[in-house]
């Protein structure tokens, strides 16, 4: 999945906050949910407009980023 199928940011839409495609759910709900040690299946179940692939390639996309960052420095 590209990340712009699973990510979307609109000023209209809470304000640009990043959220789920098709959905009012930020992205940041799914780092979290992690964070507070919730497994992604929790996290799925609760929020059942947002697709496993959908969160995959939100995490992808953030560990791409953090490693790209690591390797510039």
């Amino acid at each position: 999945m590209n990340l712009t199928d699973a990510i979307h940011i609109d000023p209209d839409t809470l304000g640009g906050t990043p959220v789920f495609v098709g959905t009012r759910v930020p992205v940041q709900s799914l780092f979290d949910y992690l964070e507070g040690g919730e497994t992604l299946d929790e996290f799925l179940r609760q929020f059942p407009a947002v697709s496993k692939e959908q969160t995959v390639t939100a995490l992808d996309a953030a560990r791409d980023s953090l490693l790209a960052g690591a390797r510039s420095s």
